[in-house]
């Protein structure tokens, strides 16, 4: 398939596209399934928060759960991802804790980051997941060396890096997929086209055909897929791995989809777009995958009932659990920095204590920088 084309299995309506199949089975499927609707789930409940005053950000990834969720099974413990902020069921596909991405949207104490990270900019160093960065595109040459140490290695590792349209954009961009070609390092550069960066459109961020053209200037195979279809997503993903655990090095994977909602809770797009995002409403990916998994009898209306039922109380458990938390202790800027706290930062938090007290009281007139 040619960079210009696209990749698709099952149609808006949930039937396939000719004699397209997936080795997928319908356990794998399900789960695939029940991911998706958890990050609606999560992403709903914290757009509800934010707009309540009880968290301060959040980027919501409504309409983009098939890229990734599709793409998320295919990776194993010897891979690294390097995450965009608008990948939250990535990271529950993963295995992350509910309660700790929760925790990261209010920066208490349950919080990995112990509120030093943006929200919604989980790090999991435990499931290879590095800490999201804000600056566009600077991960993108992070995962590029990431796999050129896999390489030299040998371990079978790879690394993706997810980035969107106008991380394209981006001088790290180039840098990063002109060295992948290069050293033909084991890295997936997987691009979540969704029509937007913030409030500049495709049209106006770049000339070329498509995303997954530019593939070919770096020496690598670019694929455009339909990124509200999880299947071939999937059947992409698994291409692109293949073929990077086989030493033929990098993929740059185009997911044509669309960001429904705002760019976080700090946007309004009915400024600059108006009612464009009404006209994907058929092509949402849980629905399509849905209606799917309906016509293969792998999914029935009183499972779907049970899911939603459980996603929500999952997240409202999570919520309950984490937001009668306290914040981080004005000890922890010290003793979450050293193994051992050295002299000179002990003498610092006693004088700091002596002045402040104990405790980390939040200023009531503080306002969230975004």
């Amino acid at each position: 398939m040619s960079s210009t084309e696209m990749l698709q299995i099952i149609t808006a309506s949930g039937k396939t596209v000719g004699d397209h199949k997936t080795d997928l089975t319908p356990d794998d499927m399900v789960e695939m399934y029940g991911h998706m609707v958890m990050t609606r789930a999560l992403d709903e409940r914290m757009i509800n928060l934010q707009r309540q005053g009880r968290i301060g950000f959040y980027v919501p990834s409504t309409g983009e759960e098939a890229a990734q969720i599709g793409s998320g099974k295919l990776f194993g413990d010897l891979d690294w991802l390097y995450p965009s902020y608008r990948v939250p069921g990535l990271f529950l596909q993963r295995g992350a804790s509910l309660d700790h991405m929760v925790a990261n949207c209010y920066g208490n104490q349950a919080d990995l980051c112990k509120g030093r990270q943006m929200p919604v900019h989980y790090a999991f160093g435990d499931l290879n997941i590095v800490s999201i960065s804000s600056p566009i595109g600077t991960h993108i040459i992070q995962a590029t060396g990431t796999a050129m140490g896999q390489k030299i290695r040998g371990d079978g590792g790879l690394s993706a890096c997810y980035f969107g349209d106008g991380g394209t954009s981006s001088n790290d961009f180039h840098s990063g997929l002109n060295f992948a070609g290069v050293t033909k390092a084991p890295v997936l550069f997987i691009c979540t086209n969704n029509q937007w960066a913030i409030s500049v459109p495709i049209e106006k961020q770049t000339a070329s055909e498509t995303l997954a053209i530019k593939a070919v200037a770096y020496g690598m195979p670019g694929i455009r897929v339909d990124g509200n279809d999880v299947l071939a997503v999937h059947a992409a993903t698994k291409e692109a791995a293949e073929r990077a655990r086989a030493g033929e090095g990098p993929t740059l994977i185009e997911l044509m989809t669309y960001r429904r909602g705002p760019h976080s809770s700090s946007d309004d797009p009915t400024r600059y777009r108006g009612n464009q995002a009404d006209e994907w409403l058929d092509r949402d990916p849980i629905l399509r995958f849905r209606k799917y998994l309906e016509r293969e009898d792998i999914w029935s209306q009183s499972q779907e009932e049970e899911l939603i039922a459980s996603c929500k109380q999952a997240v409202n458990d999570a919520i309950t659990a984490v937001e009668k938390l306290p914040l981080p202790t004005l000890e922890s800027l010290f003793t979450d920095v050293y193994a051992t706290v050295p002299p000179h930062l002990r003498e610092q938090y006693e004088d700091l204590i002596k002045h402040e007290g104990s405790g980390h009281e939040p200023d009531p007139d503080a306002a969230f920088p975004l």
